[in-house]
């Protein structure tokens, strides 16, 4: 399982672009959009991290199982 830190930090660094891009909307009263944003980023980080997640389930089911 080759797990290093770039996948924390993409997350690391979509959280960070999210946050600005919903600031800068809320300064501009688009304060829908900018949940919208918020919510878009969530889900992208959410499946991300389901991957990854899937990869450790592999991978503990590979070294208990012995296959």
């Amino acid at each position: 399982m080759n797990v290093d830190v770039n996948a924390i930090f993409q997350i690391a660094g979509i959280g960070i672009i999210i946050a600005m891009i919903h600031t800068v909307l809320k300064q501009m009263g688009k304060e829908d959009m900018a949940h919208w944003v918020t919510v878009i980023g969530f889900v992208v980080v959410l499946f991300m991290v389901v991957s990854l997640l899937d990869d450790l389930f592999k991978e503990i089911k590979t070294i208990f199982l012995f296959q």
